[in-house]
């Protein structure tokens, strides 16, 4: 089975046309259920490759790995590190399964913090599924902090004001990252900005 999940409503698009060109097995699509971001809507529709993931931004300290709508968050997050002195990557980890293993395995062999980021319950989620890869691929070096949502019913509202207070808005996340960093004795930042 294939899950996608799109970071845009463009990126949805293509996604669809995947989906419909895809005769491989079963295949799904996940999406919240919020307006799009307002991206800018490609003229030509293509499919993805199965598995393949994106790089949005590089970075030398860590790498975030986002799903679906916590792409643009982890975006303004990396942001918000930079000026801290934090270099991370951001990575849009738009296939949930399979994952990119040669993406993860570069990752992996490149960077000694990975963050993981889902709208989802982490409990046999997307982290859990990037801890087995490394744990079975024998990265016992790389350092993973897993960012979601708790094994609890989350009550209905507002995704900003939900995002905000399951610590998945901008500024929570480059909090827990900035601590999980500095926790596991990451290289300290100097601030770019006072």
């Amino acid at each position: 089975m294939v899950i996608m999940s799109p970071k845009d409503e463009n990126e949805l698009r293509h996604m669809i046309k995947t989906a419909l060109d895809y005769s491989g097995g079963p295949i799904a699509v996940r999406y919240p259920r919020s307006d799009g971001v307002g991206a800018k809507i490609d003229q030509d529709v293509f499919s993805i490759p199965i598995g393949s993931w994106e790089s949005l931004q590089d970075g030398h300290d860590a790498v975030l790995l986002a799903v679906g709508s916590m792409v643009y968050p982890s975006l303004e997050a990396g942001s918000l590190l930079r000026r801290d002195g934090f270099h991370v990557g951001v990575v849009n980890a738009r296939f949930v399964k399979p994952l990119d293993d040669a993406f993860l395995t570069r990752i992996a062999n490149q960077h000694k913090f990975v963050v993981t980021l889902e709208e989802n319950v982490l409990a046999g989620g997307f982290g859990s599924a990037v801890v087995e890869f490394l744990i079975d691929h024998d990265f016992q070096d790389v350092r993973v902090k897993r960012i979601g949502l708790p094994d609890c019913f989350v009550e209905h509202g507002a995704q900003t004001l939900l995002r905000g207070h399951h610590g998945l808005s901008p500024d929570k996340i480059a909090d827990t990252v900035r601590s999980f960093l500095e926790h596991n004795g990451a290289p300290k930042a100097t601030k770019l900005y006072e």
